[in-house]
């Protein structure tokens, strides 16, 4: 009877549904309270070498870490009473059938057993509390917490909460030995099985793609054969708008050329596309329609169709700038406005560059106000365009206003200003008396009506310390005022006025090439124009799937350092490429099937010198050897730049190389060279952060789990400075020049000189 009304309710909505079936495990819970054999259950916490048990029947089992989870580092609680909070959620096409937390942990030998514990809830409910036996103190212990499967929702909480002691007596609620640590290889396990929901585009980006995954996104595209230049542009759209959704996860995309995968996907279909399995309903007009997958209900298609390349475009374009807007199974979009072309510089997600930037456009205001005496950092997250120029500046300005509870005394209480590790400087945090409480103060700070101090300080943030990804750190630290004895009352505030401002906007646009980072990091120079309307991707003349998979999951990351679909993106192939000499480009293949790998050797960081097993290369440097002292060099003396390299000849390698074009000076090629084989390992380093700071320089190998990266080849220049700006720039990285620059004002001084002299002697001479 139960399955019959669940099968009713499988086209309500998502969250209808989670509510549904929390109802009836309520429900069921309440029938097993009246039990009397149930209500005399023990409500206790199994033992630390109990196994999780399982509460409904198993379904897909996964696991992650705390790391996993986004907390990358051993969890340290401090004080009578410490708490951290551990996130996690569940997809809204899942349903959790059994959860479990192993829980790996220490704690203080000071402790005292009766009167100290851990508190484990989730989602304010309390699960388990674990004893601190003096037996076990300072070793490493696990315990495994069951978690009802009723108390998990979409969004989730695990609180884990130390109580300590060290004496029965009075005690400094902050002494050194109230401690426990909570390890980051403490796992979350939990069951999940599919959950069929309705197919709505007022759903979209679910459940292809759904922010409470906290996994790296799979979402694959289907073909109707081999696809177009044209219906790549049109996948490369949207597959940049599903990597600016899929932000710090990362996002691949595998495609299927005539048959449809076991999962959501993506399919882009003509009325002459023919997919086995599939029956297209008739196409009138751009459309965007989701339906169930022919092969599992609890599967989605999404279909992108037009009655030709253009409407198909227009779809796409819908699709990622109108999302939100859709509701129903299908809609025809009947016309499409022209999309204005994005200008220099004003990605969504960059720093503008044209005018001072508020903290609060950067995160929500809430996230920028702390409490206790143990608050929170309050991080903003800062992504600058690569090629910002800071040459001989005193730092970028931070115009910092900031408010907190003042200080009953001056101390040593500070508001810390870092980015990222990187510590910069401290702000005293001051008592609003310190010339004490005489009814005549000239020292006394003026309070606001809520009580608090508002201060405004402007620090200069190093330009060495910001990276094109950086996070600008802000840590109040107030120093507790109770001892021994003494209440410690926890009532101090802070916050970060949101009008706090960044100004770049006084910096040029200027950087050398090549520069791996400023792509791996940034998609620079394809992403000066979030749009990618001066960027062209050239693919191989007969492209494999592989070629493809890197080419949408590149365009995934393009979308993700912009957080804008690349609208205006060229598709070409290697023997059209001379159509696009004006544009940057971004080439793809293999050695085997690209030919302008071969056709540019003489112009790559790294040549081509053998054809057995294995092919040798090696780092072009006639500049650095022959012309330093006229050009100047790099001066970067991190990476090498005269190196012997042997590429395997099974494609085990991936290489990452920058140069100048040599269709077009000034313009930019990435040229990525890698196949079925070395494909994965490209990817997952361009999606991990620990890998993606080793990709450097000119050219960048991927072996594995392995990047090296290297620094050769001619350099040349992208955007402009001030003249005065350039004069000083380039006479300093250039001795010759310099010399020859002083040499020449010495001789027009000299000339002038002379000149004048020559003049007063004819007028000394004259009748």
């Amino acid at each position: 009877m139960m399955q019959a009304d669940f099968a009713r309710c499988s086209s309500m909505p998502p969250h209808l549904m989670r509510a549904t079936a929390v109802l009836v495990a309520l429900l069921a819970w309440a029938g097993s309270a009246a039990d009397p054999a149930a209500a005399q259950a023990p409500a206790v916490a199994p033992p630390a070498s109990a196994p999780v048990a399982a509460t409904a029947p198993a379904g897909t089992a996964r696991e992650f870490t705390l790391t996993q989870l986004g907390l990358d580092y051993a969890i340290q609680l401090r004080g009578v009473s410490g708490t951290v909070g551990i996130p996690f959620s569940v997809r809204a096409d899942e349903l959790v059938t059994g959860a479990g937390l192993r829980l790996n942990y220490a704690y203080s030998p000071a402790l005292i057993p009766e009167l100290s514990h851990l508190k484990v809830s989730v989602n304010d409910v309390l699960v388990s509390t674990i004893a601190l036996p003096r037996e076990g103190a300072g070793k490493p212990q696990t315990a495994d917490i069951t978690i009802d499967r009723r108390l998990v929702t979409d969004f989730n909480r695990i609180n884990v909460e130390l109580v300590g002691h060290y004496t029965r007596e009075c005690e400094d609620p902050l002494h050194s030995s109230l401690w426990a640590k909570v390890d980051a290889s403490s796992t979350l396990r939990l069951n999940v099985v599919p959950l069929k929901t309705a197919s709505d585009l007022a759903l979209l980006p679910q459940p292809f793609f759904d922010r409470r995954d906290m996994r790296r996104a799979s979402i694959p595209f289907v073909f109707g054969g081999t696809p177009s230049s044209t219906t790549l542009e049109v996948a490369g759209i949207v597959s940049s708008w599903f990597g600016a959704l899929a932000g710090y996860r990362g996002a691949i995309f595998p495609v299927s050329n005539d048959a449809l995968p076991a999962a959501n996907a993506v399919v882009f279909a003509t009325p002459e596309t023919a997919i086995p399995g599939l029956t297209l309903p008739a196409i009138a007009g751009p459309t965007l329609t989701v339906i169930d997958h022919p092969q599992d209900a609890t599967r989605k298609l999404l279909l992108l169709m037009g009655r030709n390349p253009g409407e198909l475009r227009s779809a796409a374009t819908a699709l990622t700038l109108n999302a939100r807007t859709f509701t129903g199974n299908s809609v025809t979009i009947p016309s499409l406005q022209d999309i204005p072309a994005r200008k220099p510089y004003d990605a969504p997600r960059w720093i503008a560059s044209d005018r001072p930037v508020q903290l609060g456009e950067l995160t929500q205001a809430a996230d920028l106000n702390v409490s206790g005496y143990s608050p929170d950092v309050v991080k903003v997250n800062l992504q600058m365009p690569p090629d910002l120029f800071t040459w001989r500046s005193h730092g970028i300005p931070l115009d910092l206003h900031y408010r907190y509870t003042p200080r009953v005394h001056n101390d040593q209480s500070t508001l810390n200003v870092s980015v990222d590790d990187t510590f910069i400087g401290s702000l005293p945090l001051r008592t609003a008396n310190p010339g004490g409480d005489h009814w005549w103060n000239p020292l006394a700070t003026r309070l606001l009506p809520d009580g608090v101090i508002a201060q405004r300080r402007e620090v200069l943030l190093p330009p060495l310390a910001l990276a094109s990804r950086s996070q600008l750190r802000l840590h109040y630290y107030f120093q507790p005022a109770a001892g021994n004895c003494q209440t410690l009352l926890d009532n101090v505030r802070g916050a970060i006025d949101p009008t706090s401002t960044l100004d770049i906007s006084t910096f040029p646009h200027y950087m050398a090439m090549p520069e791996l980072a400023a792509y791996a990091n940034s998609g620079f120079p394809f992403t000066r124009l979030a749009d990618l309307a001066e960027t062209a991707v050239v693919l191989p003349d007969q492209p494999g799937a592989a070629d493809a998979e890197t080419y949408l999951a590149l365009l995934g990351q393009l979308g993700h350092a912009t957080g804008y679909p690349a609208l205006r993106v060229a598709v070409t192939r290697a023997a059209n490429v001379s159509q696009h000499a004006d544009r940057d480009l971004l080439v793809i293949g293999s050695l085997q099937n690209q030919p302008l790998f071969t056709e540019w050797a003489a112009r790559m960081p790294l040549q081509r010198k053998g054809t057995s097993t294995s092919q040798t290369f090696s780092l072009g440097e006639w500049v650095d050897d022959n012309l330093p002292l006229i050009t100047g060099t790099r001066q970067r003396k991190d990476l090498p730049t005269t190196v012997q390299m042997t590429v395997a000849e099974d494609g085990s390698d991936a290489v990452l190389a920058g140069f100048e074009s040599p269709l077009h000076a000034g313009r930019s090629v990435v040229a990525v060279v890698s196949n079925a084989a070395s494909q994965p390992s490209l990817l997952h380093a361009l999606m991990t952060p620990e890998l993606l700071q080793r990709i450097q320089g000119s050219t960048a190998i991927v072996r594995g789990a392995q990047v090296n990266s290297l620094l050769a080849g001619d350099s040349y220049y992208v955007g402009r400075l001030p003249p005065w700006a350039w004069l000083q720039w380039n006479l300093s990285r250039s001795p010759l020049l310099l010399a020859g620059a002083a040499l020449l004002v010495a001789l027009l001084g000299a000339a002038a000189a002379y000149a004048s002299l020559q003049a007063r002697a004819r007028k000394r001479l004259r009748p």
